[in-house]
């Protein structure tokens, strides 16, 4: 007679539990490097609006139709510093003084307030747009800028430009400027006009304040150079080069190149 032998069981494994040491550390390990990836990319889009690309919103129609109200932008500011500035490019700007009206902002939720600030680090928002302004550059430093000819056309050292491709003028307007003016941009410093030019407060109109209407370059916060928002508009923009193009420098040497003036170290309606 036989007997069966039967083999030993084998020892059934134990379930680990939510609360295993191992699993906890993964855990923290993981959330640990999400909140590092989160910091680093945090920190370089804070570095990339504070020193290449800022972003900022039209709160006005003084540049139709090239820009629109709520338009959103890009600001080139980091180009600018090497290449310098042209006649016919759109920059943004601070108050020289006196340009805007003085404003009280809103009060607003803690929670908005500080949603708008994380945004604005990272140049998702644009909470200084109030506080700037966006014009296209006419006159470089030295350049002598007459309105109007007798065909209503601005002359820069003597050469009359032909705005017609981006001015907006109202029905009946030939003239590029409703008002004359007869200025010679003093050294550092820009004449700007508005594309809407006869809804623009712009230097024109600003020569009673302390700068005469001039914008200083120190002021300029760089070139805007595309159209983010909304989608339907997205695109480049266009500082129609050849409308400068025969314009000579200031000093009547050279013509052709549209003009540039250098930017030392310097930082819309």
């Amino acid at each position: 007679m036989t007997t069966e032998q039967t083999a030993p069981a084998e020892p059934v494994p134990t379930p680990r539990s939510s609360s295993d040491p191992k699993r906890r550390r993964g855990w923290l390990y993981f959330l640990r490097d999400v909140i590092i990836i989160v910091l680093i990319a945090v920190l370089v889009s804070f570095l990339v609006k504070t020193f290449l690309v800022r972003s900022f919103y039209i709160p006005s129609g003084s540049m139709e139709d090239t820009l629109l109200i709520n338009d959103r932008i890009l600001v080139d500011e980091i180009t600018p510093r090497f290449t310098g500035y042209d006649r016919g490019d759109i920059v943004v700007f601070q108050d020289p003084g006196g340009w805007l009206p003085p404003t009280t902002p809103e009060p607003r939720e803690p929670l908005v307030e500080a949603a708008d600030w994380l945004l604005s680090l990272v140049g998702l928002s644009a909470p200084d747009s109030d506080d700037h302004l966006v014009k296209r550059i006419i006159g470089l430093p030295g350049d002598h800028v007459v309105c109007c000819n007798a065909i209503g056309q601005v002359t820069v050292n003597g050469v009359p430009i032909d705005e017609t491709d981006y001015l907006k003028l109202p029905s009946g307007e030939s003239a590029a400027s409703g008002d004359p003016f007869d200025v010679t941009v003093p050294a550092d410093s820009l004449w700007v006009l508005g594309d809407n030019r006869y809804r623009s407060k712009d230097s024109r109109y600003n020569q009673d304040q302390p700068g005469k209407g001039f914008v200083p370059i120190d002021n300029v916060v760089g070139r805007a150079f595309v159209i983010t928002w909304p989608f339907d508009r997205f695109g480049m923009l266009d500082f129609h080069p050849e409308v400068y193009a025969a314009v000579p420098d200031p000093d009547g040497s050279g013509s052709g190149s549209g003009g540039s003036t250098p930017v030392e170290e310097s930082s819309g309606r």
